[in-house]
């Protein structure tokens, strides 16, 4: 570890690792310090039985060539190591609704998208034809979502006030259409009541497009930017949790580790979530209307995970997604499920054995679940990094959902019990504890369309060294976190050039291929 260094990035999620290549190709010392055994944030992964689980990321979008994220990695130098697989191009999310067989496809690029829901509603192509239009046309007034110059986006304010569910439901009076075009919201815990359209649309667009699934997990993502952050000339470090600030004159001259260390920078980016962040660098060194309102944003709700390691050769591999909801006139009600309602609904991503595309290797099944019902447990932490048991009773509790989720998955899958081989859980506290989410939270702050601005945050702050990024900025995911670095990034470099490298390097691949 040297001395001092340009940057100093705290947490190494996406947002993190992305900022800190941008820096290092940019000539600047970067040190990325981790406090998990792991780096990655929600690309974290763990193994079970020989079997790899991913935490957060179940599948990607805008991965084919020319697409946004496809152009994002490649200037990052991380696209050509990605083991993908791409999802079935006519079907990968299924929908699906208690008491019809139906299964309801979301097919990859927009004229297949068209087709194959016309074929399923066939009085309904005009109200379908609107709705890709519309999404398009929403992603077009989001510059950096293109890979455009332009305005930021938070500056185009008068697509935020328009909401998800009564967009969908103007376009057809079909209820069924409606709860298929809603039907993955849990990709943003949406909410009939807040979600805007444009968070559903940045998110649905880039699956559109198209859609891969991670060979061996996620984690090879912050591995490769590891890699690469090291060949640039930084350094990353794990087991290095911050847990003070040093100042001089106003500004953040140093960070403090757990482990007794003191790392010196001239500019700090914080990855870690704002409300921790500011918690950290000392409420009374920002304007207490700052603080108030950082404190006070909603966090997204919490998730729950059940990770099924398959017996060999039972069950077969779904090159594909599930989002199953008990009731199709309830799309948007998922999170307000009774103890005995519990869940509302549930998506199912497989993970593939690598020997064989016959046979799945694992299944993960994930449902919204409140922080509160975990509160008992609340005082107890533990990682691989820091081991602690939470006791028999969490033990329980978790063993009792599991069950509940089985019994649900069997209506789906009937031969689902004979399949198991073993079950891994997680719970609120696990992503608070790994990730460092605020109450457990799987997207980041509530995006809310009456307003607007109450999530909003800078990546820039009062102190003039510290910046921001992560999911709780503009856009959780890969793509949108991705996007969010750049803009950190942007507040050093200057947006129009880094926006020029980064079109540069997908045009230098162009005419190499010519």
């Amino acid at each position: 570890m040297k001395a001092h260094y340009d940057v100093v990035i705290i947490g190494s999620g996406l947002g993190g690792l992305v900022s800190a290549n941008i820096l290092a190709k940019e000539g600047y010392s970067v040190c990325v310090l981790e406090k998990n055994n792991q780096y990655g944030g929600n690309l974290q992964t763990f193994v079970r039985d020989r079997t790899i689980f991913d935490t957060g990321v179940h599948y990607i979008g805008g991965l084919n060539k020319g697409q946004n994220l496809y152009q994002y990695f490649k200037y990052l130098d991380i696209i050509d190591d990605l083991n993908l697989k791409k999802l079935d191009e006519d079907g990968f999310d299924i929908v699906t609704f208690d008491g019809d067989d139906t299964e309801y496809k979301h097919a990859q690029g927009y004229k297949n998208f068209i087709q194959n829901l016309h074929a399923q509603f066939p009085e309904e192509e005009k109200a379908i034809i609107t709705y890709c239009d519309k999404i398009e046309d929403i992603c077009d007034k989001f510059p950096l979502y293109r890979l455009k110059h332009g305005k930021p986006y938070y500056e185009n304010s008068d697509i935020f006030s328009l909401k998800a569910k009564d967009y969908i439901d103007s376009i057809t009076n079909n209820k069924k259409l409606r709860a298929v075009l809603a039907g993955t919201n849990f990709l943003y815990a949406g909410d009939a009541n807040r979600t805007p359209f444009y968070v559903h649309a940045l998110t649905v667009n880039s699956y559109i497009e198209s859609a891969h699934r991670c060979l061996n997990g996620g984690s090879q993502i912050s591995k490769i930017l590891i890699r690469r952050l090291k060949e640039n000339g930084g350094d990353a470090f794990k087991h290095h949790e911050v847990v003070k600030f040093g100042y001089e004159d106003k500004k953040i001259s140093s960070v403090f580790t757990k482990n007794n260390k003191e790392i010196k920078g001239d500019l700090f980016i914080s990855n870690i979530e704002p409300k921790l962040t500011v918690k950290l660098v000392g409420e009374d060194r920002f304007r207490k209307a700052y603080t108030n309102r950082i404190k006070n944003i909603e966090s997204i709700i919490a998730g729950f995970s059940l990770y099924i390691v398959l017996k060999p050769n039972s069950f077969k591999y779904q090159n594909k997604n599930f989002y199953h909801i008990k009731d199709h006139n309830k799309v948007w009600d998922g999170q307000d499920y009774t103890h005995e309602s519990w869940p509302e609904g549930y998506m199912v991503s497989m993970g593939i054995n690598k020997k064989t595309d016959t046979w799945g290797d694992s299944l993960t099944v994930m449902t919204y679940m409140r922080y509160e019902e975990v509160e008992p447990w609340e005082n107890t932490f533990n990682t691989v990094a820091n081991k602690n048991d939470r006791g028999q009773t969490y033990a329980e509790f978790k063993a009792e959902k599991a069950e509940k989720l089985i019994v649900e998955l069997e209506k789906k899958f009937p031969n689902i019990r004979d399949c198991i081989q073993e079950i891994y859980t997680s719970t609120p506290l696990s992503y608070r504890d790994y990730i460092g989410a605020n109450r457990g939270s799987i997207y980041g702050y509530v995006k809310d369309a009456d307003n607007p601005l109450r999530s909003f945050i800078s990546p820039r702050t009062k102190i003039k060294n510290l910046l921001l990024t992560g999911q709780s900025l503009n856009m959780h995911g890969i793509l949108g976190v991705t996007i969010g670095a750049v803009l950190t990034c942007s507040e050093v470099v200057g947006m129009e050039t880094l926006l020029n490298k980064i079109l540069d390097a997908n045009k230098t691949e162009e005419s190499g291929l010519n």
